[in-house]
């Protein structure tokens, strides 16, 4: 097999890691860009690899025999890099315009980067909850669920957590032991799901219960209770459920219908401010369209 690349010998790679070992790395790579003075690290087919241009690959303060590794596997790199390049470039379809895909891959990056600042400048991005929930209302063919939600509480204690105090704490329905509780999960809880306001996927919240706790067959009826393995005990309560194949209600469907309402602003100011611009030169003569 021909050989497609070569790197210095052995005498070089031991002056790279005295260079190293002296922390002249940084010095060597202060020589600017005169390659006669540079040192080559490795070669593949007419490209070099310079000394100078490995300047910072090494910390400071890096032992000398992790400095050599470090340069070591950063030349492995750019040679499989190169070697990739050469055959990418040698393969180049005959009919694929590498120009042309630069030219329009720069005016996408420059298109999008001012369209990102014209967004920040001039979009009014508050949403009213008034708007968030008409638009719901209009539109709740986008907002079918694929699996079941719950609004659950969810609380893994280590089995010689105190029982009774959880017991006790998990089951009152006085509001002043909610705080209680939740002092009670950050001092044992392993695993702590208090916010009765969040809303969670079946898929999610039966993951993190013993194997057929909550299931699509028991999630109606299952509402609260506690179960054991060997190492923790598990404390739900099903606050709500929505099944799947349903409209996701509001609240669930808040965030998304946020994003919906915010990108069709984009695009409207976006449409809004281009057609201004067009009609602006249009009007100041600095558009011809040749008949």
């Amino acid at each position: 097999m021909m050989n497609v690349f070569s790197i210095q010998n052995r005498t070089t790679r031991l002056a790279l890691a005295a260079c190293l070992m002296c922390g002249c790395l940084w010095q060597c790579g202060q020589k600017g860009t005169d390659k006669k003075e540079d040192k080559v690290l490795a070669n593949v087919y007419d490209r070099n690899l310079y000394l100078s241009e490995l300047e910072g690959i090494v910390p400071e303060g890096t032992a000398a025999a992790d400095s050599t590794l470090l340069v070591s596997a950063y030349v492995q790199r750019w040679i499989r890099e190169q070697l990739m390049m050469y055959e990418a470039e040698r393969n180049i379809p005959k009919d694929l315009n590498i120009d042309e895909l630069v030219r329009n891959y720069r005016a996408s990056l420059v298109r999008y980067n001012f369209e990102e600042q014209l967004i920040a400048e001039k979009l009014d991005s508050t949403v009213s909850n008034d708007e968030l929930l008409a638009y719901y209302e209009l539109n709740k063919d986008q907002f079918q669920l694929e699996s079941t939600i719950l609004k659950c509480l969810l609380l893994k204690v280590p089995t010689e957590a105190p029982q009774n105090e959880i017991n006790k704490l998990w089951y009152s329905r006085n509001p002043a032991d909610e705080a209680k509780l939740n002092a009670f999960a950050k001092q044992w809880g392993s695993l702590a799901l208090l916010d009765k306001e969040k809303w969670y996927t079946l898929q999610e919240l039966a993951a993190l219960l013993p194997k057929g706790t909550l299931t699509s067959d028991n999630v109606g009826s299952r509402r609260d209770g506690n179960v054991s393995d060997d190492d923790f005990r598990y404390y739900y309560r099903v606050l709500e459920a929505v099944q799947g194949k349903t409209t996701a209600p509001f609240d669930y469907a808040r965030d998304q219908a946020l994003k919906i309402i915010l990108h069709r602003r984009k695009q409207e100011l976006l449409e809004k401010w281009k057609e201004e611009l067009y009609q602006k030169e249009l009007r100041r003569e600095n558009i011809k369209i040749m008949q």
